[in-house]
């Protein structure tokens, strides 16, 4: 049996608006065709006032993952991917289709 790596995905539905199922889908089609197992699906409103990355960070610490899936960076606050974030995982962007690997606590890959 071959091992396949584990992803999550994660959303904001005040940013994907109308298009949220199309957003899940394609993150989830992403995944699959880059060989990931696909776990789950985190989503979040951002206009709640709760921490945004609150959610995807318990997740990721419960669930061996190797790679979180979002439709664009827009989904991160100031368009931009945290850095904590990318010290724990890879991310995937389906539009326009990137990878940020995972960095050490200094920054370096």
């Amino acid at each position: 049996m071959k091992f396949r790596p584990t992803a999550i995905g994660y959303i904001r539905s005040d940013i994907s608006g109308i298009r949220q199922a199309w957003d899940e889908t394609e993150v989830r089609s992403t995944a699959a065709l880059r060989g990931f197992d696909f776990a789950k699906m985190i989503v979040i409103d951002g206009r709640t006032g709760k921490p945004l990355l609150a959610g995807l960070k318990a997740t990721i610490a419960r669930i061996p993952v190797e790679a979180v899936f979002v439709p664009s960076t827009m989904h991160f606050e100031s368009a931009t991917i945290p850095r904590e974030l990318r010290r724990l995982v890879d991310v995937f962007t389906v539009s326009p289709e990137n990878t940020y690997t995972r960095t050490g606590p200094d920054g370096s890959r």
